[in-house]
């Protein structure tokens, strides 16, 4: 088919890379603008925009599809279709109507469940034993056209963020192939999506990072897991709260005796700080199997301990900036 292609992340590049092996014919790729790196500001081309240059493919940088000019830069190219993967711009309903067979999105869950801007972290956070690809006609809602082909993936127990987004990236790629060929055929059937088992995958706040040590022990640590890579879980200790900790791996430990303050260190070890957390009716704990102090690396327990002391009866909490004004 003759396709145009919107994405902008790694996510997006893996599915461009695969219609093109499997033979699609690309006119165009759309992608968000180049934007300033962290260090020194110097722009920086998304990966679907490198890809494309690579491989001798148009790119187009709107900033919005809204404007008439990128409207008539689409219609100009007559596409068959548009495959859509994470772009981050909304497509106005001009745009959607423009390829004669609409457009097609690669979206990260199992629709209707997370619909939205994260779904992956969000699954992981809310200890989903699945997820999946969905292949959705879109409409002009927030994820909320007909399915066309769905394919499911198991969430392992200590899988992360970046885990599954990388096997959900090839599954991605791998489904919208599967996706055309059914198209090409007329064997690409629209179902409705249920009405039924509606979630919405908000977009990532600094917020979200900062551990709630009145949480239970499973839900901190998906929280853990759903934030590994980025932007990781934060905390801080009460006695130094201008140091920010951040926590890239726990798993839940042995309740307590008694009831302590939430975010209290029980117990120290060279494998383990353990925790207290839950609420004060129902007390939990949970162990912080790898760490990072402000400018090192990642570690184990026994390496970070040797840079930073702990000790039982030590309070964790958020951030100041965190917390909510008294």
């Amino acid at each position: 088919m003759r396709l145009v292609f919107a994405g902008t992340p790694v996510f997006a590049e893996q599915a461009l890379a695969a219609l093109h092996a499997a033979g699609h014919g690309i006119d165009l790729v759309l992608t968000r603008p180049d934007k300033p790196a962290q260090r020194g500001q110097k722009l920086v081309s998304s990966p679907v925009k490198r890809w494309a240059q690579d491989h001798g493919i148009e790119v187009f940088q709107p900033r919005t599809l809204k404007d008439p000019q990128a409207c008539e830069r689409l219609r100009a190219v007559q596409p068959e279709l548009m495959v859509v993967a994470a772009y981050g711009l909304i497509l106005p309903q001009e745009v959607l109507d423009l390829p004669r067979r609409g457009c097609l999105n690669i979206h990260a869950s199992l629709l209707p469940r997370w619909r939205g801007a994260a779904p992956i972290q969000r699954a992981i956070q809310a200890g989903d034993a699945e997820t999946g690809i969905t292949i959705m006609q879109m409409d002009a809602g927030l994820d909320t056209g007909d399915m066309r082909l769905v394919r499911t993936l198991p969430i392992g127990s200590d899988e992360t963020g970046g885990s599954v987004h990388d096997r959900l990236a090839e599954l991605g790629a791998q489904t919208i192939v599967q996706a055309l060929d059914a198209l090409a055929r007329d064997a690409l059937p629209r179902q409705p999506q249920p009405q039924t088992g509606v979630t919405y995958a908000a977009k990532i706040e600094r917020a979200d990072a900062v551990i709630d040590w009145s949480e239970s022990a499973q839900a901190i640590v998906n929280r853990i897991r759903a934030f590994d890579p980025a932007p990781g879980c934060v905390t801080v200790l009460e006695r130094a709260p201008e140091h920010p900790l951040k926590v890239w791996r726990a798993a839940p430990a042995s309740s307590p005796d008694r009831s302590v303050a939430s975010g209290t260190v029980l117990a120290v070890s060279p494998d383990a700080l353990t925790v207290a957390c839950g609420p004060s009716h129902a007390p939990q704990a949970v162990s912080l199997l790898e760490l990072q102090r402000p400018g090192g690396r990642r570690m184990p327990v026994r390496a970070f301990l040797g840079g930073f002391a702990i000790q039982p009866g030590d309070r964790l909490c958020a951030p100041p900036a965190a917390r909510p004004a008294s």
